[in-house]
């Protein structure tokens, strides 16, 4: 008689709650998180609480000293409201369009020319392009300021010396926003140019010697091959100078004051929070113009990541 065969009771395992399971993977991995703690540490002191305090400095009013009143959307209403800070908004649109499109076209252009086989001592270039990014805002201001000098700047001497009529530049606002302007973009054309010929040397030269065998010239290859491979790069630099041409500063600070020139026609929107907050000491309302310089920067870069990235391929 053939005896029933005994089975060996199977074993149910209790799933480790996820709580749990995390809790041991962090102590079991504790010498690598302490190692990279200092880093989160200093980011949610010096990062995380000043946003978060921004943002609940935003609803009060309050002159750095005193006691905290609570203003509710007084703030907003008033920035809103306020000519002087819709003057700063364009002020800033207008500096950002004579700036970065001329910059991002240079940079584009010393790029090609330094990634041209026919080009020698490359690397003098590449330093000497991308140093006006690496120099003091504040001596780069200074010597435009006297570059720019209405009464005794080199531009209206050399205008003098060919009997030119001499031009006010700090006095008129065509003037300020071509200072501020030649300013951003004898910065940071260098440094776009390096990231451009970053993306250009990652292009494979097989396709341009395809395209020569097929006939195409130089400008097609540019315009066929170039530019749209390196669309995440152009796109890059524009989010970027987006970013920082919004944010524009020090450069007319130096060059023309805390109230932006004659007429304020170099008040920018970081430079009216700055005069806001630390000169009138109306922290509160400081907060809530930075708050609405972020809601621009984020739809401004929004829109030129849409013009730049193109139709979406299915």
């Amino acid at each position: 008689m053939q005896q029933p065969v005994k089975h060996k009771p199977t074993q149910t395992y209790m799933p480790v709650p996820p709580k749990r399971q995390l809790a041991k993977e962090i102590w079991k991995n504790r010498a690598v998180y302490t190692a990279i703690s200092p880093f989160y540490l200093l980011f949610a002191v010096f990062g995380l609480f000043p946003i978060g305090f921004s943002l609940y400095l935003a609803f009060h009013k309050w002159d750095g000293i005193g006691e905290m009143t609570f203003n509710g959307f007084n703030n907003s209403s008033y920035m809103l409201t306020d000519p002087e800070f819709w003057q700063a908004v364009g002020n800033t649109f207008m500096i950002w369009i004579y700036s970065t499109i001329p910059m991002l076209f240079f940079a584009l252009i010393v790029a090609f020319l330094l990634h041209a086989p026919f080009i020698r001592f490359k690397t003098f270039f590449r330093i000497g392009f991308f140093l006006p990014n690496v120099t003091s805002i504040v001596a780069v201001s200074i010597i435009f300021a006297a570059l720019f000098a209405n009464n005794y700047g080199i531009l209206n001497y050399v205008m003098g010396v060919f009997n030119l009529p001499l031009v006010a530049w700090l006095d008129v606002p065509w003037g300020i926003k071509a200072a501020l302007s030649s300013m951003v973009i004898w910065r940071w054309t260098g440094y776009n140019a390096v990231i451009y010929l970053a993306g250009l040397q990652s292009i494979p030269t097989t396709l341009y010697e395809a395209a020569k065998i097929d006939g195409a010239t130089g400008i097609q290859s540019f315009f066929r091959i170039t530019i749209p491979l390196l669309r995440p790069v152009i796109l890059f630099t524009v989010i970027t100078s987006t970013i920082g041409g919004m944010q524009l500063f020090t450069e007319p600070q130096i060059l023309l004051g805390n109230n932006g020139g004659t007429g304020g026609a170099g008040m920018t929107i970081v430079l009216y929070l700055y005069r806001e907050s630390f000169i009138n000491n109306y922290f509160g309302y400081g907060a809530t113009v930075g708050w609405g310089m972020f809601l621009i920067i984020a739809l401004f870069s929004f829109i030129n990541w849409k013009i730049v990235q193109g139709p979406s391929s299915k």
